[in-house]
């Protein structure tokens, strides 16, 4: 069983050459029931009118519950798909740091429900989602 640092380091390791890598996602917590990552809030992000793409901050949360149903499972029987996610954007946000905290709801052997709060430096709630993850039968790899 890997601890905390090392499920961490994992991760961000397994984001290299991705587009948690391209955002600058950096898983930074982790428990038993929730995976918080965080993600800076620059041009690299906005939309036109300089301000945090919605798409950005959808792409922060589906990676953070993605990542968070994989621990749940083990990777040598089984794979994870996110099949919906939805999200109420409540507040702008120019620069600095978002913070998305993923949460389980619901841990069934077949879907996984996520709700994943993204909030500013001062705690103030971005943007809420929610995330369902199908969870699958790993493939033969030689088939």
């Amino acid at each position: 069983m890997l601890n905390k640092i090392e499920i961490l380091e994992h991760f961000n390791r397994i984001g290299k050459n991705t587009l948690m890598e391209t955002l600058c996602i950096e898983f930074i917590d982790v428990g038993d029931d929730f995976l918080v990552a965080t993600m800076p809030v620059n041009s690299t992000v906005h939309q036109p009118m300089g301000l945090l793409h919605g798409g950005a901050s959808v792409a922060l949360a589906e990676s953070v519950g993605s990542a968070a149903s994989m621990f749940l499972v083990n990777s040598k029987y089984s794979e994870v798909r996110g099949i919906e996610i939805a999200a109420n954007h409540l507040r702008a946000k120019k620069e600095g740091i978002v913070t998305a905290t993923a949460k389980i709801v619901h841990k069934g052997a077949s879907l996984h429900l996520w709700e994943i709060k993204i909030t500013d430096e001062e705690g103030r709630l971005i943007s809420l989602c929610k995330l369902t993850n199908i969870v699958l039968p790993k493939k033969n790899s030689q088939s």
